[in-house]
């Protein structure tokens, strides 16, 4: 895919709520060769997503051995819009709490006070971080509306064919 296809779908009004969103699913391939799929926090900066983890987490060692990813970002209702991405994870070490922790985890529902708690709890856990930093080299948005997954448009055409007669 050429990268202004990529900032193409990427800039679509549907894409860009998906990625103002909190949680995205990271895919990714664990150290025993199995996929491995979870939840992760993450921002958008414009040109990349950035997630952040512990120094210990164990999803590191099998990044940097394989750095290859995939990344889903959907909504809850029907019909759903999912925003796939594809993408080479890139780590990045750093003492302390890296801003855009912090930034990713402010959206979440928390009165002044808990976050006064939550981040001194953050502070007082974390030395340093890793920054996953994933620049998208595929992207596809299905809204079911204008666009379907790969499959679901393949059958329309062949419903479309026999239609014809």
């Amino acid at each position: 895919m050429h990268p202004n296809e990529i900032t193409e779908v990427l800039n679509r009004p549907g894409s860009q709520e998906l990625l103002a969103r909190d949680v995205a699913r990271l895919a990714y391939v664990a150290k025993d060769g199995t996929p491995r799929t979870i939840p992760i926090a993450f921002t958008w900066n414009g040109t990349e997503l950035v997630m952040c983890t512990s120094t210990n987490a164990p999803k590191l060692p099998s990044l940097r051995r394989a750095p290859a990813v995939a990344l889903t970002i959907d909504t809850e209702v029907h019909p759903p819009t999912i925003l796939l991405i594809r993408g080479r994870a890139e780590l990045d070490v750093v003492e302390g709490i890296p801003a855009e922790y912090l930034e990713m985890n402010g959206s979440y529902t928390m009165t002044p006070e808990q976050r006064v708690e939550w981040e001194a709890e953050v502070r007082s856990l974390y030395d340093g971080m890793v920054r996953i930093v994933v620049t998208p080299t595929w992207a596809k948005l299905i809204d079911f509306e204008t666009t379907l997954p790969s499959a679901v448009e393949e059958l329309v055409r062949e419903r479309e064919r026999r239609e014809r007669g």
